[in-house]
This record gives C-alpha cells, sequence and structure tokens, in this order.
C-alpha cells in the first residue's frame, strides 16, 4: 500500500473555536463537525468515504475473495442448542441467504444432527416467534432489542430499532393467538422484566445523554401514556435496569454507575407495589444480586477488592446481615453468581484465565464448592443460556483462539461435561493446524502484561510474518481469547493474531482495572506499546509489519499509540474510534460524558485531570510525524462515540502528518455504533477491513 499513488485526499474546512477551561486556550478549528444537521458536515463525510472507496478499489478483488472465504466457512443454515423453560424448548435458526435470525420454540426438544453439516428440520410443532427477516424488511438497517417470554409462556416481549439509534420501539406478542397486541411504546431502552403473572411489563427509558434513567410500568391493554415511573434516577453518574430473577419470585432495578450500584427488589406477584432498597448505595460499593429460596446471593466489594460471594435474608437483607459463602481471596475475581433451586454457579478470574465455580444447595444452605475442570489455559469459560431454575445441570460457553465456540452442559451431581454443540466450519478446517501461546510483555513499570497469541504451526518464527494486536484496556472489560471463523483467512495467509490484554480491563483482577483509569490510564497505551515491542523482540514479527486493531474506548487505545508510537507499527485500524476524548468528557451535554467520568475522571471540575486527558487524548496530540497507514470507521446514528470523533481525528492527521501512507475514513451513514446489521453485510465490512490490514502490510 505504501507504493500505491494516492488519489487526492479531501480537506475539511478550519472554522476557528475557542475553548478556555483552567486557563488553557485551544483552538479547536474542527469543532463544527459535531454539528451532523449542517450539510456541510454531511458533504465531509461523503466526501471521506468516496476518497477511501478510491483508496481501497485496488484491494476489491481481495474484499471479494475474503468475503467468500468467510461465507464457505459458515454454516449458513444452522440452529443453536435448544434451551428449557417450562415447558417449552427455545431455539434460533439461521437460513442460507437471510440476514438475521428466526426465534423459535417448540414442546418437543429439537434434535441435532450426528453429522453437523447434515441438513437441518425444524420440529413439527415448531412456533416462530420473530423472524428477524420480515421485522427488517427492505430496511438498511435492524436491530432487535429485547426478547422476552412472560414466565407463563403466553406472551412475547420484543423492540426493534431501524437506524442504529439504539431507542426501541417495545410491542408485545400475543404467542397463544399469534397476533401483535395493541400495547406499543416508543423509545425504550434494552432492558424488560415481566411480572409473575404476566399482567405487567417493566422497561427502562434514556435521557438526552442516552442514560437509562427510568423505569416504567406498563399494565397489559392500558395506553402507554398512562405508564407509571416506578423509578427515575436522577444520580447522572447511574445506569438503571430492570430483571426478574430465574426464580421469578422477584423484579430487580440494578442501578449502577462505574463504581457505586444499588438494588431495589419487588416480589414478582405483587407489580403495583413499591420497590424495596436491598442495601442504600454507598460510595466506592458495588454490589448485584440473584435469588434461591430464603436467600438473596450477593456478589460485592465491601471490604473484598475482588470482590466475595455473600448470602443474606430474603426478609432481612441489609448489609450487617450478609453472611460470607465464598470470602474475599486476592487474586481470585468474583465477577457474578447463577442462582438456582440447587446449586450455584460463580465466574471467577484467576491469573487472566476464566473459570466456573460450582456451590451445591443442600436444604438451601450452601455447601463445599467445586471449580469446573478444563485443561487449555488460553481459554474463555462463560454461564450459557439457564433460565430453568429447577435443573440439575448448567450449560456453558467455551472457546479459545484455535477452538470454535463451543456448547456443554455440566451435570453437576456426575460432574461430566457433554458437548451439545460445537460451532462448525466448513472446508478444510483442522484446530491442529494451529497453536495458541500465552506470553508476557514487561511494562515501562515492570508489570507483566499477558499476550495471547495464535498462529499456524507452520507460519515462520524468524520475525518476518505479519501480526495483528488487537486491544482494548477501559471499563474492566475483559478481552478473553475467542475463536474467530474471518480470522482464519488471516492465519491461513501467514498471520499471527494476538491479544494484548492491557491495564484498563479486568483480566487480572480489579487492581489491574484501576491502574488502567483515571489519573492511571497511560498505563493502558504504554503496556500495549509494550505488548507491540515484544512481539517483535520474541521474533513473532516485525515493527513494519505490525497491525494494531481496536474499537470504541480501544479505538482510544490506537490513536493514542499512533501519538505515542507511530514507529512501533505499519499500519492502524481505529474503529468507531473514542479519539477526541478530551472535548467529550469536558461536554455533559453529550452521551453518557456524566457517567464516565468515574472512568476517566472530572476535567470540568479538575485542572489536573483536564491537563491529564490532554497529554494522551489522540487528537490534540496529533504532530507533524510519519504515522502508519490509518483506517478509521464512524457510525453517523452512534449514540456512544459520536461519528465527529473520527471525523475530526482524521481531518487533522490529513493536514498535519507528513508521511504518505493512506490515512482514510469509513463512515456509515445509515447504523450506528455497532456498523453493519446483517450477517451478510456484517462480512463485507469484515472482508473490507481485512483486506486494508492485508494490503498494509504484505
Amino acid at each position: 500500500m505504501a507504493d500505491v499513488e494516492l488519489p487526492k485526499a479531501p480537506v475539511a474546512k478550519r472554522v476557528p473555536h475557542t475553548r478556555d477551561v483552567h486557563g488553557d486556550v485551544v483552538v479547536d478549528e474542527y469543532a463544527w463537525l459535531i454539528d451532523r444537521d449542517d450539510p456541510d458536515t454531511i458533504a465531509y463525510l461523503e466526501a471521506e468515504n468516496a476518497y477511501t472507496e478510491l483508496v481501497t478499489a485496488h484491494t476489491k478483488a481481495l474484499q471479494d475473495e475474503l468475503f467468500e472465504e468467510i461465507k464457505a466457512r459458515t454454516l449458513e443454515t444452522d440452529r443453536s442448542v435448544p434451551v428449557r423453560r417450562g415447558r417449552w424448548w427455545y431455539y434460533t435458526r439461521t437460513v442460507e441467504g437471510q440476514q438475521y435470525p428466526i426465534h423459535c420454540r417448540s414442546r418437543t426438544e429439537p434434535e441435532l444432527p450426528a453429522d453437523p453439516t447434515a441438513p437441518i428440520g425444524s420440529p413439527a410443532d415448531e412456533q416462530v416467534l420473530i423472524d428477524e427477516n420480515e421485522l427488517a424488511g427492505e430496511s438498511p438497517y435492524f436491530a432487535l432489542g429485547a426478547l422476552n417470554v412472560s414466565p407463563d409462556g403466553r406472551l412475547l416481549i420484543f423492540s426493534t430499532d431501524y437506524d442504529g439509534g439504539e431507542k426501541y420501539t417495545l410491542r408485545v406478542k400475543d404467542l397463544e393467538r399469534e397476533h401483535i397486541l395493541a400495547d406499543e411504546i416508543p423509545n425504550t431502552y434494552y432492558s424488560t422484566a415481566w411480572s409473575a403473572d404476566g399482567s405487567t411489563l417493566f422497561y427502562t427509558t434514556v435521557d438526552d445523554a442516552m442514560r437509562p434513567y427510568r423505569v416504567w410500568r406498563h399494565r397489559l391493554g392500558s395506553d402507554a401514556a398512562d405508564d407509571h415511573i416506578v423509578h427515575q434516577e436522577d444520580d447522572e453518574r447511574f445506569f438503571a435496569g430492570v430483571d426478574l430473577t430465574r426464580s421469578e419470585a422477584f423484579l430487580v432495578i440494578g442501578l449502577d454507575s462505574t463504581m457505586t450500584s444499588e438494588v431495589r427488589v419487588l416480589p414478582a406477584d405483587d407489580p403495583m407495589g413499591e420497590f424495596r432498597v436491598l442495601e442504600p448505595r454507598r460510595q466506592g460499593v458495588e454490589y448485584s444480586i440473584d435469588h434461591s429460596g430464603q436467600y438473596f446471593y450477593v456478589v460485592h466489594n465491601d471490604g473484598a477488592a475482588d470482590f466475595e460471594l455473600a448470602k443474606t435474608p430474603v426478609d432481612a437483607p441489609s448489609r450487617e446481615h450478609w453472611t460470607p459463602v465464598l470470602p474475599h481471596e486476592p487474586g481470585t475475581r468474583i465477577v457474578g453468581v447463577s442462582a438456582f433451586a440447587e446449586h450455584l454457579v460463580v465466574p471467577v478470574r484467576r491469573s487472566g484465565s476464566t473459570g466456573l465455580h460450582v456451590v451445591p444447595l443442600r436444604e438451601g444452605e450452601p455447601q463445599s464448592g467445586h471449580d469446573i475442570v478444563f485443561t487449555e489455559e488460553v481459554r474463555t469459560v462463560a454461564p450459557g443460556s439457564n433460565p430453568e431454575f429447577s435443573t440439575g445441570t448448567f450449560r456453558l460457553g467455551y472457546t479459545s483462539l484455535g477452538t470454535p465456540s463451543s456448547i456443554y452442559d455440566y451435570d453437576i451431581s456426575s460432574r461430566a461435561l457433554r458437548l451439545r454443540k460445537r460451532q462448525v466450519v466448513l472446508g478444510d478446517f483442522d484446530p491442529g493446524r494451529y497453536e495458541t501461546v500465552r506470553e508476557w510483555a514487561t511494562a515501562e513499570d515492570g508489570t507483566r502484561v499477558p499476550i495471547s497469541l495464535v498462529r499456524r504451526r507452520d507460519t515462520p518464527a524468524d520475525g518476518t510474518a505479519p501480526l495483528l494486536l488487537y486491544g482494548y484496556g477501559s471499563y474492566e472489560a475483559s478481552m478473553d481469547p475467542w475463536f474467530s471463523i474471518p480470522r482464519l483467512s488471516l492465519l491461513d495467509r501467514g498471520f499471527v493474531f494476538a491479544i494484548a490484554h492491557v491495564r484498563g480491563g479486568g483480566e487480572m483482577g480489579r487492581a489491574w482495572y484501576d491502574d488502567g483509569k483515571m489519573l492511571a490510564k497511560r498505563n493502558t497505551f504504554t503496556d500495549f506499546v509494550a505488548c507491540a515491542r515484544h512481539v517483535v523482540k520474541a521474533g513473532w514479527t516485525s515493527h513494519e509489519r505490525l497491525v494494531a486493531r481496536g474499537g470504541s474506548a480501544g479505538g482510544l487505545l490506537i490513536g493514542a499509540v499512533a501519538n505515542l508510537a507511530p514507529e512501533a507499527f505499519g499500519a492502524l485500524v481505529a474503529e468507531v474510534p473514542f479519539v477526541d476524548a478530551l472535548n467529550t468528557i469536558l461536554d455533559p451535554s453529550l452521551p453518557l460524558t456524566v457517567i464516565e467520568w468515574e472512568e476517566w475522571g472530572n476535567p470540568v471540575e479538575s485542572a489536573e485531570v483536564y491537563a491529564y486527558m490532554k497529554s494522551y487524548s489522540p487528537y490534540e496530540n496529533v504532530e507533524a510525524g510519519e504515522y502508519p497507514a490509518i483506517l478509521a470507521t464512524a457510525g453517523l446514528n452512534d449514540p456512544r462515540v459520536g461519528y465527529h470523533e473520527p471525523a475530526k481525528w482524521v481531518a487533522r492527521l490529513r493536514v498535519t502528518a507528513t508521511s504518505h501512507r493512506p490515512i482514510v475514513l469509513k463512515t456509515e451513514m445509515g447504523a450506528g455504533h455497532r456498523g453493519p446489521s446483517g450477517r451478510y453485510d456484517a462480512w463485507r465490512d469484515e472482508a473490507f477491513t481485512l483486506a486494508f490490514i492485508i494490503d498494509a502490510v504484505t
């Protein structure tokens, strides 16, 4: 790509806008791009899209080849493993040629064929709950939000979004009579819950900053205009959500900021009652609950940095009654709890690996537990779909960089794992061709940072292989190893794929997160650079053939290292990147800003935070110099990271960078944060990105 003669690039107009904060005066010449109603904004985005198409035109054949490879490896007509809830078995089907899944159920358990590539028939008593393809129609974008069956199985909540803005229209389907009820509620958010008898539903709505802050109660058959607010969260740091426990005994309102929680509960058979606070919020104390029998089970960090599991009586749930079930153990991060009639399952993290711990219940009392045993170190194991409360098995998901996504049922009494389904990879895929490795880089301050890697066994280890390094590093989100069919197209072309488990994520426990946020945020970026230098020094690749990729807050990471160590990379891919972080976090009117102050700090109030964020925010630090090839993406309707952030970043890079490598911006003009919605469109989009990566460093 470095040798391709580039066409003339768009140059955004400059309109000086002065920012004066804490005595620091900055001129932002591209601030005008935040106004999507300005015709010049749309014209600029369209010009950038046209330029991107021109610059990448020579990769069109490669894009088509990659798309066909992804398609050829994918079993397009497929069915998920059925899951039991009450009298029904629920599952999802996909059909060759159709963009979206079909959600179904039957009273008889659908059999999975012994040959996973054999034609999949539908049971005679199949009922289609929702066909997303029918709902999508001819819309270029479609997303299903809620999909929630009532406890008695008669009714279904579903919600739809047609532009990627993440505001959903909620409807209710009568599954017995096969028709949509008159109840229709616009502008809802994701979480919903049913009362025990299915007469009442609860849902959330967002404020102007896209923060879910109201929980509503709706009686079926009533006008939505008469719905009642059961909770309004006025603290702008908190999200509100609503759910029904697996036991179907309690409705739960969860109120969460980045570092503080509060839970409110209501018996599910009393939907017109008042929610009660389980334990009042205290700054810095996080907790969540599940329910079984006479106890709420509480996962909390009160005096327990890596969290502990406690039980508390349903009729006396406050803090003084919390009794440890799994006491705090430094280095073992308790992630949550799934409560059943006769056991608990607790997801945990130790030394960068995921696991599951089982606690049997005898006459309602917790007993000594055990871990489910797995052999691979570089793996991801997590709870699957487990809606049935009274069951002796536990559904879990398992994957690794070399193992396709797998569904297991774990028998609690015998401790036996039963493989129910493994993602089919068509063609000549052989997992034995690939090897996965865990290595450790050393950060600037001496901290050891884990890296997970996968490559074909015949890929040379002499530093000549290209390598794609992925990272995120925010919100305590862990980028655990996962299998990817599209990634095979890279591995089979001699690429190495690696994940840098940098600080700011949750891979190594709560301290790992704390050391990569607020005034320690730069650790995220320097960790990533340390990982980049490590994979070169260890002979996995060379700096010229190293590509970095990340999205959203991971896009901030990519933008930051572009300024911090541009010489370390041959190319960068920043997807919906949070690259204008300081300006966004300075503006409380923008979506999610106030909530984010507990992640990044509050630069409005603190001159120290302002100066620190300014020191790493990618847009603030673009300077004359050689940058790698850069692909940035955006979504015009993105409510999480505004399209204007990558647009401003690219506009400034365009006139500042002295290199002749391509810098391109691709904006989805009819989508949001997640990009194209249909699976074929998503494959096309991924093929475009992979073609850019391959072309940049090979």
